[in-house]
């Protein structure tokens, strides 16, 4: 799909050969209300896998394709010409549709009071199909190493027929906000992270989650270290029983950002213990609605493109 936008003298007929398709498929995508007379700077939706590209002046075939995301050679390649090609200025350039990123995408959703809604239920069954993994918001740890439970309702079995993963999401909310006292108790008192971590464990079975994922916190940066260590020791157990573990961790263009979210995180021994992280760079809507972020794992496949085709 291309967007064309419409300069003065062309028409429907000039506009379908310039992009090698034809004036019924423009008009069945657009429904112009009136296809004889176009409007300047009126957007038509081109209907074609991929797009066109008019080389402009100082372009060349690496700076396109750094352009569009796609490697200089595929775009040599499905246009027949050398690598290595000048450009003249006006050449028309077909430019095959950019990969698609196999993805994995989370859903956190945040159960409200002592029951899940039915339109939050409903919210969670629609997205159900679009997930790889299903976050009910969240198992609160409790000062003497339990857990506060959310209400989970039909959310298991919404999981179960979809093929997707239970992801139990531990966090060091206390009253509603998050803790960094909390944390402090959980992160340094060896007896208490016993009791949390076997209340983990028991609980993921119990409820059949196969990912545990921390979410903590406003943490203390004198607890950086602690944090990393706990996470080392999570891993070892969760990693044990079968399942995966995952941390959330807030964007930042600095290893020496300051704030809460950031200095008690070591991101670099984060990343190498977990096994995946969400980057937390999703915006909440209301509490109670269905939340999501995506992450992209895996490498592009270009795979093999021709030239599209009119129809």
């Amino acid at each position: 799909m291309q967007i064309h936008v419409v300069q003065r003298g062309q028409t429907l007929g000039g506009i379908a050969a310039a992009y090698d398709t034809t004036v019924e498929a423009i008009i069945r995508t657009n429904e112009p209300p009136d296809p004889a007379n176009l409007v300047v700077g009126q957007t038509l939706v081109i209907p074609i896998a991929g797009r066109f590209h008019w080389v402009q002046p100082g372009e060349s075939l690496y700076s396109i394709g750094q352009m569009y995301g796609i490697p200089y050679q595929t775009i040599a390649r499905v246009n027949r010409i050398s690598p290595t090609a000048a450009l003249a200025v006006g050449t028309r350039l077909y430019i095959p549709p950019a990969p698609k990123r196999r993805t994995e995408v989370n859903a956190y959703i945040e159960p409200r009071g002592t029951q899940v809604s039915p339109a939050l239920e409903s919210s969670a069954r629609e997205a159900a199909p679009y997930l790889t993994y299903l976050a009910p918001f969240s198992f609160q740890i409790q000062r003497d190493g339990s857990l506060k439970e959310p209400p989970l309702g039909n959310l298991p079995d919404i999981a179960r027929r979809n093929n997707v993963t239970l992801m139990m999401v531990v966090t060091n909310l206390e009253e509603g906000q998050f803790s960094a006292e909390l944390g402090r108790i959980v992160l340094n008192d060896q007896q208490i992270q016993n009791q949390l971590l076997d209340t983990i464990m028991a609980t993921a079975r119990r409820l059949n989650f196969r990912d545990i994922h921390f979410d903590m916190e406003f943490l203390r940066p004198e607890d950086r270290e602690a944090y990393a260590r706990f996470l080392r020791r999570a891993k070892s157990r969760i990693s044990d029983a079968g399942f995966l573990m995952s941390a959330a961790l807030a964007p930042k263009t600095s290893a020496t950002q300051k704030g809460k979210w950031y200095e008690a995180h070591d991101y670099a021994a984060i990343g190498a213990i977990v096994d995946f992280v969400v980057i937390m760079t999703y915006e909440w809507g209301y509490s109670g609605g269905p939340l999501f972020t995506v992450s992209i794992k895996k490498k592009p496949d270009y795979g093999q493109y021709s030239l599209p085709v009119a129809s």
